[in-house]
């Protein structure tokens, strides 16, 4: 288990190594090297402390509207349904047909196995 003060040593060192290591140093360098042990000793600790849970459909469609510049009645005149209709799946109060995720799909440029993948997960 990585104790608090070790992660917060290694992430100081982490910013002290980026600057000594680029795309095109050996992975035998020493600095490199470090720099790889370093960082599993912070993933280690985030991983334990400051989890990332699955996001959820709302999430998903909320951050890939953004990403696009594309706004919830841009997205409703695709999916010929009310701007009400998105908001209610944007803000989680409900969620799309199947219909209407793979038009959200191919219009946001969402895998659809994520997409199924975060229906499965929050569904069970």
């Amino acid at each position: 288990m990585v104790t608090r003060e070790q992660y917060e040593f290694a992430q100081a060192r982490i910013e002290e190594l980026l600057p000594l290591v680029t795309d095109n140093t050996p992975a035998n360098d020493k600095n490199a090297i470090e720099l790889s042990v370093v960082s599993d000793v912070v993933i280690e600790y985030e991983k334990e402390h400051y989890p990332i849970g699955q996001p959820t459909v709302a999430e998903l469609i909320a951050l890939h509207l953004q990403e696009k510049q594309m706004t919830q009645r841009e997205l409703a005149q695709k999916l010929q349904v009310s701007p009400s209709r998105v908001n209610d799946f944007v803000t989680g109060r409900s969620e799309p047909s199947l219909r209407n995720a793979a038009i959200i799909c191919q219009v946001l440029n969402i895998s659809p196995a994520l997409l199924l993948g975060i229906f499965y997960y929050n569904n069970r």
